[in-house]
């Protein structure tokens, strides 16, 4: 008999997915398929964020970023993704972590690479005002009249 979680468990499958990413439209192809699941939020956290991803085969996790305030943590759960930083590739399993601290100018993503979809858990903090960089495009996520936007690295100017 399937087990019923009572809160403040629940079955992470259960939560709404959501596709795709956040990103300018010039930039949003890579990560277009992935799915995530905002597990931290569904939870009620607001001091850090836990998200249970998808991506099936072909799909980024993300462009390749860092962020300047917020640590991030990855673990995969199934498939096999390839692991993108400064230093070059590497193939992580299931079990394998990865961390990427707080303002460390080390761009990351995560791409899936292989013919099975692939799944791992980030965890994040929510560390205000955070910025993040985009090592190779020209974006950054700056603070702008007190939210959080896409911005030109170059110029500075924003994206529609």
């Amino acid at each position: 008999m399937p087990l019923s979680p009572k809160s403040p468990a629940f079955d992470p499958l259960s939560v709404v997915t959501h596709t795709g990413n956040s990103y300018p439209a010039e930039f949003s192809g890579a990560s277009a398929g992935r799915l995530k699941r905002r597990l931290g939020d569904h939870g009620g956290l607001s001091n850090f964020g836990i998200n249970h991803v998808t991506l099936p085969p072909g799909c980024a996790s993300a462009l390749r970023h860092w962020h300047s305030l917020q640590d991030e943590f990855v673990m995969v759960l199934s498939g096999e993704l390839t692991l993108v930083t400064d230093a070059g590739e590497q193939v992580l399993g299931p079990g394998m972590c990865a961390a990427f601290p707080a303002g460390r100018p080390d761009g990351h993503a995560l791409v899936n690479r292989s013919g099975v979809e692939a799944t791992y858990i980030e965890v994040g903090d929510r560390t205000d005002p955070d910025e993040v960089d985009y090592p190779d495009v020209d974006m950054q996520v700056k603070w702008v009249d007190g939210d959080q936007r896409f911005v030109r690295r170059s110029d500075g100017t924003p994206y529609d």
